[in-house]
């Protein structure tokens, strides 16, 4: 990835913000290459509204109180009640889901809808989900000109040759809403896969976060508190892995640059019943067609994506 570009590309993260969030929204502020200029919450890792009081929070700590937040989807797609995290998740991410880390208050805003915003995206816009899919769903309903008016979506989602990490079957982006992820992915919409598959290739340690500790500044010190949090669960869950998978930064530096990843171009759906639902799998109603509309990515490039995601985390918690 280029140290800057002349011409620095809007960008609207869309998150359910937890800690591999948090890490990506500050990978997003310390890239040259783009301007984040909204950010979309939605459930998953917290409520709507946990997510919606994280973002503000981190940004006023990283200096970009500036950036809208705006309140999206609180459930699934037909759901009759507010999701709820889960136990295992309120363990992973803590229960205030940046790992108990206590945040200065954000000031008080109201936070427009997220279906409004995105529906009227334009085509020079990145748009990158790392959540359920519930908000894209949801305004490629209202505004089906989208799937030809946006870019390519990079999302971070799912699992094509790896086991799922909430079922055998079933990533937890995909699993909170499996209809809105079928929805997108049958949609006709150019979109990019960032899942399990090459997440799961990208770790962060203590190392790192003892080099942002040391950096002494009020946001360094809470992005290392809350993803040693994150490290300790993995550590227990995932003991093999050496560290953190970093899920959430990876879709925002492949979007930004995507030759970081190799991707299988590929026509996916979601199985929507029985042991299976979760799943992203190939559509064998659309095997045979010519134009594939998923990118999905296979393999990653881990050393050149953790020196420039370094790069980037500095420069954002220098900045504050």
């Amino acid at each position: 990835m280029s140290a800057g570009t002349a011409t620095r590309r809007p960008l609207v993260l869309d998150l359910d913000t937890g800690i591999d969030d948090a890490l990506a929204l500050t990978v997003a502020l310390g890239s040259p290459e783009v301007e984040l200029v909204a950010v979309t919450c939605t459930y998953g890792n917290v409520t709507v509204d946990t997510a919606v009081r994280n973002t503000r929070a981190l940004l006023a700590l990283l200096g970009h109180p500036e950036v809208p937040v705006y309140r999206g989807a609180d459930r699934p797609l037909g759901a009759g009640a507010p999701f709820l995290p889960s136990a295992p998740v309120r363990r992973i991410h803590g229960e205030n889901g940046v790992g108990d880390v206590d945040l200065p208050e954000p000031a008080a805003a109201d936070a427009p809808d997220a279906a409004a915003f995105l529906e009227g995206l334009g085509s020079d816009v990145l748009y990158v989900p790392t959540g359920p899919l519930t908000n894209l769903a949801r305004a490629l309903g209202a505004n089906p000109s989208l799937v030809t008016s946006l870019q390519r979506v990079t999302f971070m989602g799912g699992a094509l040759a790896l086991p799922g990490n909430v079922t055998p079957c079933a990533e937890a982006n995909v699993a909170n809403d499996p209809e809105a992820a079928d929805a997108v992915l049958r949609s006709g919409l150019p979109t990019r896969m960032i899942g399990l598959d090459v997440t799961h290739q990208v770790v962060l340690t203590r190392e790192d976060t003892a080099a942002w500790r040391a950096l002494g500044t009020p946001a360094a010190r809470a992005l290392a508190d809350m993803t040693d949090h994150y490290i300790v669960t993995y550590e227990a869950n995932n003991p093999l892995m050496g560290g953190c998978a970093l899920h959430d930064p990876l879709a925002v530096m492949a979007a930004v640059d995507p030759s970081l990843v190799g991707c299988l171009p590929a026509n996916l759906r979601v199985d929507l019943e029985g042991p299976t639902r979760g799943r992203t799998v190939c559509d064998p109603d659309r095997l045979r067609d010519a134009r594939k509309t998923c990118e999905v990515a296979l393999t990653v490039d881990a050393p050149r994506f953790l020196r420039a995601f370094r790069e980037r985390v500095r420069c954002a918690l220098l900045a504050e």
